[in-house]
């Protein structure tokens, strides 16, 4: 996705400093985060939204039957790990991207330079409620096994599209 992203914002896949490689690192401890994040909230939510009264949440989740109440479970697991941990996952995300850039593509200094206002009013005010909400909603439709390949395309998706609002 950062290499889309930088395809379509800069016209080349990649340029000194640019810093594939620990891209890639920082890609794979981020991959592990978001599969126990998938996990931890998938399993959670359910059994959170049972304690509070819906009957049978859990089971309805993992039914292959399509409902209401398993898209109700889906949104409702989508809103409680994007408002939880999004944020978080998202504001590291950026300083690690940040650091990488200032270190000139290699991982060596102290992390500077985040633009929060950029990651407070964009990323968390909108790509979150309305991006990953509606996007993680459809990922927790899917069967497990195929939810962390559908948000690694997500990110692609996401990469692209903020190379495109970049550009405007």
């Amino acid at each position: 996705g950062e290499v889309l992203g930088l395809r379509i914002s800069a016209g080349v896949y990649n340029r000194k400093g640019f810093g594939i490689i620990p891209r890639m690192v920082v890609w794979g401890i981020l991959g592990m985060g978001i599969n126990a994040a998938m996990i931890i909230f998938s399993k959670g939510v359910p059994q959170f939204m049972e304690y509070m009264g819906m009957a049978n949440a859990a089971a309805t989740f993992t039914s292959e039957a399509m409902s209401l109440d398993k898209v109700l479970v889906a949104l409702a697991i989508s809103v409680t790990m994007n408002t939880i941990f999004a944020p978080v996952f998202m504001t590291f995300h950026k300083i690690t991207d940040t650091h990488i850039l200032m270190c000139g593509g290699s991982i060596k200094s102290l992390i500077t330079g985040l633009n929060w206002n950029v990651q407070w009013n964009f990323v968390f005010k909108k790509t979150i409620p309305f991006f990953w909400y509606p996007a993680h909603t459809i990922t927790f439709m899917l069967p497990p096994d195929m939810r962390v390949l559908f948000a690694a395309l997500l990110g692609i998706v996401l990469g692209v599209l903020l190379a495109v609002a970049a550009r405007k």
